[in-house]
C-alpha cells in the first residue's frame, strides 16, 4: 500500500556502502523504520544530511503490515528548519529530545495530539531566540502528559519533595532515593505552570538546570524499564557548561 504523512526524524543509522535505515515518528502509523537506499551517494545529493534528529517530513511510503522496516518513495523536509540546524545549542537538545522520543514512543501506534504537540513545540523552539536553553526541561515535563505519567505538582503543606515513585508532591521526604529535593520540587512546580512562551522569564541557574534534567530522565526510566542510559545526555550538559 503507498501512503502519504508527516513524520519527526528520530535518527539514522548506516546500512551498507551507501544507505541508511532511518527512524521517523509518523502522524499516520506510529514510530517506524524506514530503508533508504543510496541515501549516502553522490547521486542523491546525501539526502542523509537531510535527515536529521527531529527534523520535519513529508513522506510518501510503501506500507506493510508484515514488514518491519518499510521502504520511502519520496521524502521532502517541510517546513524547513531557520535556526536549529545552525545553533548548536538548539540542535544539541534536539539530538537528546530524540533520543528521548525513540526510547519511549511506542512503534506502529497513532497519536494525532502527541504528533501535534512535537511538531508544533519544535516550529516555535527553532524561531525563539536568546531563551532557548530550558526547552528542553519544559518539552519533558509536558511530553509526559501525553505518555500518561504526568507529575502532580500539587503542595499540600508548607514544604514539597517530588516523589517519583508517586508522580506527586509529598509533604514528608520520601524514605526511598527516588524523590527531587525541596529546593528543586519549587522549580518543577513552576515548570509545570509554564507554556512555552513564559520560557523567556523563567530564572533558573546553570547547576539546577541540570539537576532537573537528570532527575527528569530518572522519572522517564522509572516509567520505561527499558530505556538504559540516554547518551546524548553528556553532549547536552558539556554545551551548558
Amino acid at each position: 500500500m503507498l501512503a502519504t504523512t508527516e513524520g519527526i526524524v528520530l535518527n539514522q543509522i548506516k546500512y551498507g556502502e551507501s544507505s541508511i535505515i532511518v527512524n521517523i515518528y509518523t502522524r499516520e502509523f506510529g514510530r517506524q523504520a524506514f530503508l533508504m537506499n543510496a541515501a549516502r551517494s553522490k547521486k542523491s545529493k546525501n539526502k542523509a544530511g537531510s535527515l536529521q534528529a527531529m527534523f520535519l517530513v513529508d513522506l510518501v511510503c510503501y506500507q506493510k503490515e508484515t514488514r518491519e522496516v518499510q521502504r520511502i518513495k519520496e521524502i521532502k523536509n517541510t517546513p524547513a528548519y531557520q535556526n536549529i540546524p545552525f545553533d548548536v545549542t538548539k540542535s544539541t537538545q534536539a539530538i537528546f529530545l530524540a533520543e528521548i522520543l525513540l526510547k519511549s514512543l511506542r512503534e506502529q501506534e497513532s497519536a494525532p495530539q502527541l504528533f501535534d504537540f512535537i511538531t508544533n513545540s519544535l516550529q516555535y523552539f527553532d524561531l525563539i531566540e536568546g531563551h532557548a536553553a530550558n526547552f528542553h526541561l519544559w518539552f519533558l515535563f509536558r511530553l509526559t502528559e501525553y505518555l500518561g505519567f504526568l507529575p502532580s505538582t500539587q503542595i499540600t503543606g508548607f514544604e514539597g519533595w517530588f516523589d517519583m515513585r508517586k508522580g506527586a508532591v509529598v509533604p514528608f521526604e520520601p524514605s526511598h532515593p527516588f524523590f527531587i529535593q525541596k529546593e528543586a520540587t519549587k522549580f518543577l512546580c513552576q515548570l509545570s505552570d509554564l507554556s512555552i512562551s513564559d520560557l523567556e522569564y523563567w530564572k533558573i541557574s546553570r547547576n539546577m538546570r541540570g539537576f532537573l534534567t537528570n532527575k527528569l530522565i530518572d522519572y522517564y526510566q522509572l516509567h520505561f524499564e527499558n530505556m538504559g542510559e540516554v547518551k546524548s545526555l553528556k553532549v547536552l550538559q558539556e554545551i551548558f557548561e
